[in-house]
């Protein structure tokens, strides 16, 4: 069975994109599901976050999508068993421009990312915060998209937004992107925002929100540093607890064909579509 592509994108920073990446990329490797993260961010924080320093010799996604590097070829093991990673570095922050020039420019990096369908469970794409062509690239690539949502007071306009351009990329470039979940993370138990946050995007995405929340949680932020996914650092804390139950709830989807093409009709008009149906496609804005 070929693997699922899935972008984790959101156009605003620090709602817990590469945090999202690295640990559930991790929580997913441990279940003995193959798994590789790609860092699409030229900041190459998730690079960073998995061990791996800056390095000029090394070849990262830049090769794959400009230079011609398979990324078969560019994919560097990590400390975590069954974890991989196509590497990022400052040169990508020109791919916007280099890849303007290209035919079918935004739809070079799924022709780059196919081949590993078949060598990995899981391909998880850690978009930059922008709405650029590298992210609309991963999304082009991207058989559905999870968008971290930090719990804050504009976060449904932000999300609405983002999913008006989904929308529109899935009438454009990909037809079948499907909204893997929307997670919300840094969730605040004692908060009254934090509640009402998750509450407004139940009302509005219905099921398509994450039963599993990201806690507030130093480990989460401490990991990074030290060049290590959570369960590499501290196993046992409520992080990395979250994002085992989150890679409990991907797999669920997985085994009911989200965003593998699966026929079967959207919802009706005003009914949210359930997370993991391939259903749950976009519906577009206009």
């Amino acid at each position: 069975m070929a693997g699922r592509v899935i972008a984790i994108a959101n156009q605003k920073g620090g709602v817990g994109k590469t945090t999202t990446a690295i640990n559930l990329g991790a929580a997913l490797a441990m279940t003995g599901r193959p798994t590789v993260v790609v860092d699409c961010d030229p900041q190459a924080n998730t690079t960073g976050g998995l061990g791996f320093g800056r390095d000029h010799t090394r070849r990262s996604l830049y090769h794959g999508l400009l230079l011609g590097a398979p990324l078969a070829e560019v994919v560097l093991a990590t400390a975590a068993d069954n974890l991989s990673l196509i590497p990022s570095e400052k040169n990508l922050v020109g791919a916007n421009l280099e890849l303007s020039d290209q035919d079918a420019r935004e739809h070079v990096l799924k022709g780059k990312v196919a081949p590993l369908r078949e060598a990995f469970s899981f391909v998880l794409l850690d978009c930059p915060p922008a709405l650029d062509l590298l992210t609309l690239n991963a999304l082009v690539a991207a058989d559905s998209v999870i968008v971290p949502v930090q719990c804050e007071y504009f976060a449904l306009e932000g999300v609405s937004e983002l999913v008006d351009t989904l929308a529109r990329i899935r009438r454009s470039h990909n037809p079948r992107l499907a909204i893997e979940g929307i997670l919300l993370t840094m969730f605040d138990e004692r908060t009254n925002l934090s509640h009402q946050v998750r509450d407004d995007l139940e009302n509005f995405f219905g099921n398509r929100v994450f039963k599993t929340v990201i806690p507030r949680n130093v480990r989460l932020a401490e990991a990074p540093s030290h060049g290590k996914p959570i369960f590499l650092y501290d196993p046992t804390c409520r992080g990395a607890i979250s994002y085992s139950q989150l890679a409990e709830e991907v797999i669920s989807h997985d085994t009911q064909g989200v965003g593998q093409g699966s026929q079967r009709p959207d919802p009706g008009a005003g009914e949210p579509a359930a997370v993991g149906d391939p259903g749950a496609v976009l519906q577009d804005p206009n």
